[in-house]
């Protein structure tokens, strides 16, 4: 792990053994949009909004976070998102590409709401997104090279690092049947 360190104390992640029966996930997921906006004289510093996942993130996730994210911003007044989007399956998906054109034809009709512009980054490129060096110094810091955290610690630590409010997690909502 790269890391600013002494060069005769390196900082060495320590592989941690997780029990069998523990309830706690072994891998926490998150959706994260850096909020930007050059433009606006008001706007005074980049934001980063974060929901954390219930499971994996799929399609029917990733609408609910744009649909959260479009909410957030059209109560600030704002009207398009322009959304740098990787390659990830949930990203490409029908489910994603087909709700996001509904989404913007309502927006369209009614004349409310906030229209989302997809930019897709060419593969294997992640460093054009403008996130990417967020996560990046958002992982080392969150990281405890030498002990276990659980998934409540790393979403504490990372809402703290964003300084942002740690929403309810996404998730697919069970049939009931």
């Amino acid at each position: 792990m790269h890391a600013w360190a002494d060069a005769d104390h390196p900082v060495r992640m320590v592989q941690q053994t997780i029990p069998a029966d523990d309830p706690d996930p072994k891998a926490l997921a998150c959706y994260g949009l850096l909020v930007s906006c050059p433009a606006d004289p008001t706007w005074t510093q980049d934001q980063v909004w974060l929901r954390f996942v219930d499971g994996r993130p799929v399609s029917d996730v990733t609408t609910q976070f744009l649909d959260w994210c479009c909410t957030k911003l059209e109560k600030q007044g704002k009207v398009a998102l322009l959304m740098p989007w990787d390659n990830a399956s949930w990203h490409v998906s029908r489910v994603a590409k087909d709700w996001i054109r509904e989404h913007n034809q309502q927006v369209r009709r009614t004349g409310k709401g906030v229209r989302m512009v997809p930019c897709p980054l060419p593969i294997k490129s992640p460093w054009l997104n403008p996130i990417e060096p967020h996560w990046m110094h958002g992982k080392r810091h969150v990281a405890a090279p030498d002990q276990l955290l659980t998934a409540q610690d790393v979403a504490d630590r990372v809402c703290s690092y964003f300084q942002c409010s740690h929403e309810p997690h996404l998730s697919i909502a069970e049939d009931v049947t």
